[in-house]
């Protein structure tokens, strides 16, 4: 049996790196695909898998990109971010424009495509990182969780439109985890990046890329639609636990 290829985008730290680590390690020969080549690169080297600079705000980038993928068997969308946490009458366009560019556009690149090759693979998988705010709202919240919104509802139309095709799409929710999100989200801003997980035990990226290669393994017939995984501290987007 030839070896399997999964395509990552964002791969270059946190959920994305983990999550080429883990299915690297189930056996896949993994694409990474980030901005970071400097950090792209030693993880490619790490895993015996290919580099490619990816930036999925750029369609000329992804059009490359693409181009130098041979096949694909599996794709993880786990590029993206927040920008900001301000209410709606502060709102940032220029951060609404980059999260939407990322989140869902990025998302819409790169799946269309990569949706000739997943579907001549006979037996491909869609596997999407989304979000619980993609399902909730908080306050100042408003540009991340729209975008959020509108990425899982582009992966929950795949689902229908392709229904009869060998694709499968699964939709990966993860509530908090300890990446570089929050200090991203605060421009760099580590003290308060840390306050986000502080007096609880948050997600790891290693805990999203097990649920990851978890459903990237399962039979072709098996479609896990969606998956939430949360702490055990927090209950939703807005209401957690802190010692």
């Amino acid at each position: 049996m030839s070896t399997r290829t999964a395509v990552i985008t964002g791969a270059s730290a946190g959920i994305g790196a983990a999550s080429a680590r883990a299915l690297a390690a189930a056996g896949f020969h993994v694409v990474l695909g980030a901005r970071r080549e400097d950090r792209l690169r030693p993880l490619a080297e790490e895993l015996s898998g290919t580099a490619q600079s990816l930036d999925v705000t750029d369609a000329e980038s992804v059009a490359a990109f693409a181009a130098r993928v041979a096949e694909c068997h599996v794709l993880v969308n786990n590029a993206g971010g927040a920008l900001g946490l301000d209410r709606v009458e502060r709102a940032d366009e220029e951060h609404w424009r980059w999260m939407w560019e990322t989140n869902v556009l990025g998302t819409l690149r790169v799946t269309k495509a990569l949706l000739p090759a997943l579907l001549a693979s006979g037996d491909g998988h869609v596997i999407t990182v989304t979000s619980i705010a993609g399902h909730e709202v908080y306050d100042g919240g408003a540009g991340y969780t729209s975008a959020k919104h509108a990425q899982s509802a582009l992966h929950r139309t795949l689902r229908s439109e392709h229904l009869g095709d060998p694709l499968r799409l699964t939709e990966v929710i993860p509530g908090m985890v300890e990446t570089e999100f929050s200090v991203n989200r605060f421009e760099g801003d580590t003290e308060r990046a840390a306050a986000v997980y502080r007096g609880l035990t948050p997600l790891s990226a290693e805990d999203v890329a097990d649920v990851v290669a978890f459903a990237a393994t399962r039979p072709p017939h098996v479609n896990l639609d969606q998956i939430v995984v949360k702490p055990r501290a927090q209950y939703n987007g807005s209401r957690v636990h802190r010692e």
